[in-house]
Formats: C-alpha cells, sequence, structure tokens
C-alpha cells in the first residue's frame, strides 16, 4: 500500500513539473505557429484589385498590403485563391491564416469569423449603362433585373431590399467576378449590376461607358478576416494597419492602385481605347523595340506617346514642339533625330531622351523615380531641380513624387517661382501629364494581366 502511495507521489510530482510545458503547448498561439514554420498564408481573389500577375510579378491592392504583413511578421508569403463562395471554408479548415480580398464586414460573415479594424471604407452602388437614363434613383430599381455574383454583401443587400418591397429580380452568378459583370453592363449584355465603390471607380476607366449610379447602402467597413478565436493574429493585424497607415505605407500602397480613380473624362477615355484599337497598331512594333532597348515598359512608353500625341505622327503644338513624342528641336538634334515627323526616329529618340532623363534621378527609387522622369520629359528637368529644392526647404522628400506633386503646382505663384533658377512653370500641368498617363498605363496594364 505504501509503495502504491509513494508511487502515486512520484506521478503526481512529474504531472505538476510537466504542467508549464503542457500548457505552452496548449497556448501556442496561432502568430507562434505562422512565425515557426516561416510562412504565412494568404486567401485572397484573383482579380485587378486583390491579386495578379503583371510581367511575371505578383501584384494587386490586397496582395501588396499581405506581403508588407508578411514581412511586418518576418516570414515568407504564400498566396491562394479559391472561389468566392469558399473563401471561408478554406480560412476555416486551416489551408489559410487570414483572408485579404475587400472583404465587407457583415454580421452573417462576423458570425463565421473574426474580422480585424476597418482598413477601408467602401460604398454600395448600382452600376449601369451611360445610356441609361430611365434608371437615376433607387426607386427606379422597381422591375428591374439585378445581376451579382451569389455569395457576395451585394446579394445580401439586394435581397433586404426586396424584403422592404422594392420588386426587383436578382439573378446570382457562381463565382463571377464584379469587373466581369460590370464589363457585361458596358456592352449592354446586362441592364444593372453592383459593386463597391473602389471596385466600380477602378473600372470605370477600363469601361467608360458605363455609369455609376447611385449608393444602394450606407457605408461599409473592409476587414481581413482571421479564424474565430485567432486573437492574438487578429491584434497583429491592427497593430499592423496602424502602423501602416502612421508611415504612409498603406497611402501610398493605395495611390499605386487607387490613384485619380475620381479623375474621369468620358470623352477622353473613350477617344482613347478606340485609338487602342484603330491607332496604336501602326506604332506598336516600334514602341516595344524602343522599350527594350532603353529599359521600360512598352505600355507605359505607349501611355506616353498618346497623352503627347494621341498616336498622330504629325502632331504641332503650339510651344513649336513635333511629331509623335513631341519633341523640341534642340532635343531632336540632341537625340540624333533628322526628322521630328519621322515616327520611327520620333519614337526612338523620345525614349532615348527619356532614358537619359531616368538616369538624372538615380537617387530616387521606383516607382517614383519613373513618375519623376515623365514630369521631367513635360516641364524639363531645371523646373525639377527647383522643386526638389523647395521640397528639401520644407523637409519634404525630394525624391519622392508625392512631395513633388505637392510642390510643382507652387511654381506658378510668384512667391515660390521667384525665388528658383529656373522661374516659372506650369507645374499643375506636369501633376496632371503624370496622372493622364498612368490613367492610359493602368487602362494598358489591364489587357496584360494573366
Amino acid at each position: 500500500m505504501m509503495k502504491r502511495q509513494k508511487w502515486r507521489n512520484l506521478f503526481l510530482i512529474l504531472i505538476l513539473l510537466n504542467l508549464p510545458l503542457l500548457h505552452s503547448c496548449a497556448k501556442k498561439s496561432g502568430v507562434e505557429k505562422i512565425k515557426e514554420s516561416g510562412e504565412i498564408t494568404v486567401v485572397t481573389r484573383n482579380n485587378a484589385h486583390c491579386y495578379y500577375t503583371y510581367r511575371d510579378d505578383p501584384m494587386g491592392f490586397e496582395y501588396d498590403l499581405a506581403k508588407a504583413f508578411s514581412e511586418y511578421l518576418g516570414v515568407k508569403l504564400k498566396v491562394i485563391t479559391p472561389a468566392w463562395e469558399e473563401l471561408i471554408e478554406v480560412l476555416n479548415t486551416g489551408e489559410g491564416d487570414f483572408i485579404a480580398a475587400s472583404l465587407t464586414i457583415t454580421p452573417s460573415r462576423e458570425q463565421l469569423v473574426d474580422f480585424s479594424d476597418e482598413y477601408l471604407t467602401i460604398q454600395q452602388h448600382a452600376v449601369i449603362h451611360a445610356n441609361n437614363y430611365q434608371i437615376g434613383k433607387l426607386e427606379d430599381l422597381e422591375g428591374k433585373t439585378i445581376h451579382v455574383r451569389r455569395g457576395t454583401s451585394y446579394e445580401e443587400r439586394l435581397n433586404e431590399l426586396k424584403g422592404e418591397g422594392l420588386g426587383i429580380d436578382i439573378v446570382l452568378y457562381e463565382d463571377t467576378p464584379t469587373e466581369e459583370l460590370i464589363r457585361m453592363v458596358a456592352e449592354k449584355e446586362i441592364e444593372v449590376t453592383v459593386a463597391d465603390s473602389n471596385i466600380a471607380l477602378l473600372n470605370r476607366r477600363y469601361y467608360p461607358d458605363v455609369r455609376i449610379a447611385f449608393a444602394i447602402e450606407e457605408p461599409q467597413s473592409l476587414g481581413w478576416a482571421v479564424r474565430k478565436g485567432e486573437t492574438v493574429l487578429q491584434n497583429e493585424i491592427n497593430k499592423f494597419f496602424k502602423k501602416i497607415k502612421k508611415d504612409g505605407i498603406f497611402a501610398k500602397t493605395y495611390e499605386s492602385y487607387y490613384a485619380n480613380v475620381e479623375i474621369f473624362d468620358y470623352v477622353d477615355l473613350k477617344k482613347y481605347h478606340r485609338r487602342l484599337k484603330t491607332r496604336l497598331r501602326n506604332y506598336e512594333k516600334v514602341i516595344k523595340k524602343a522599350s527594350k532597348a532603353f529599359g521600360f515598359d512598352w505600355r507605359l512608353i505607349a501611355a506616353v506617346v498618346y497623352q503627347e500625341s494621341h498616336f498622330n505622327p504629325r502632331a504641332r503644338s503650339f510651344t513649336g514642339v513635333r511629331g509623335i513624342m513631341q519633341l523640341t528641336l534642340e532635343t531632336a538634334k540632341e537625340m540624333g533625330i533628322e526628322n521630328r515627323l519621322d515616327p520611327e526616329q520620333s519614337i526612338m529618340g523620345g525614349v532615348k531622351y527619356l532614358r537619359k532623363l531616368y538616369e538624372r534621378y538615380d537617387d530616387a527609387k521606383d516607382p517614383d523615380r519613373v513618375l519623376i522622369t515623365l514630369a521631367s520629359y513635360n516641364v524639363g528637368h531645371g523646373h525639377i531641380l527647383d522643386a526638389q529644392e523647395i521640397a528639401r526647404e520644407r523637409n519634404l522628400d525630394p525624391h519622392s513624387w508625392s512631395s513633388l506633386e505637392e510642390i510643382l503646382p507652387l511654381l506658378h505663384y510668384p512667391k515660390y517661382y521667384q525665388k528658383t533658377k529656373n522661374g516659372y512653370c506650369r507645374g499643375r500641368e506636369a501633376v496632371r501629364y503624370v496622372n493622364r498617363i498612368l490613367i492610359y498605363y493602368d487602362i494598358l496594364k489591364k489587357e496584360a494581366i494573366t
């Protein structure tokens, strides 16, 4: 009996000694497991605003944020892109660690996952054809058929409206991207769809024949999702968003994808889309040749050519610049161009000159370096130097495009340009010039998304 008691006491002592170890194993958080594995898996969507590859490089608004988060944790990022209806299921089965897919925070989803704090505010809008004048307010949807993807917050809201007495028919699509439904509206295959404001604004430049009509819901929040009870990971995500919103990384990432989405010139974009089909093919070969020779993305150069001349080799400005790349006589001579009206000579010389400017801004990193180069092509290197000097005086980064975007318009005013070496500058025009090129470039890039 005494012997049995002795063994029992020894067994209890061993259990007590190992309790801390058992406790630590039981309480190991998802973040600890992620750091031990050296990898975190994001569940997202393969589309124009979440994640895609361009020229074999991964990108996308959600992808860039997720990549920054993985670096914040000190681990590698793995991406999986299941069907829309499977996002939460894939998360909850443990295949992924978090969802970053422009997911709206809704009561029904909060029953299935835990959301991070809001990182972006959006609003659902009806999207119709630009020529559809019969639909101007919510009540005009009465009797209409509205097409949306199944399992979305759009479907939830439309069912709410239907329950409130709005007589609408809802057609649901299986795993069809919102941008595809927007395309269908543009081509009059369907009459109405619904899209979040950020998606609608971005796709309007690709499909200028659509109109973002009116909001059908109050503003909503986007959040990243984690499994129920993953409090440590949820807290890390919240701390990450606070950090990048404070240090400017979030704003820079947002700008790289959604910059100037509010700028919309229907006539200009319609003309651009049309000329991509009718004129670009005449110069695409030489644009690609020049771009390859001087190390630029040919789509960016095509956007520059369009901004300069609308693909018109005989274009002439009131300032005396001529040709498809609108070169001055001095620049043409410097680049070895004998005839500015010859498209091939003009494009080769213009891209060569762009490369020369690019080499001057080696203190800047891309994409800032490219954007500063474009502004320099428009207003000249001297005015860029002036703007950089004012940026320094204001404790702004002179090698950041966002700084120069703020400073260049000031060179229109005597208060500023009288103190500079190169004087008056139409700086606001340079900013507009760069922004237009970015819009044209983005439209061309979309064609190459894989």
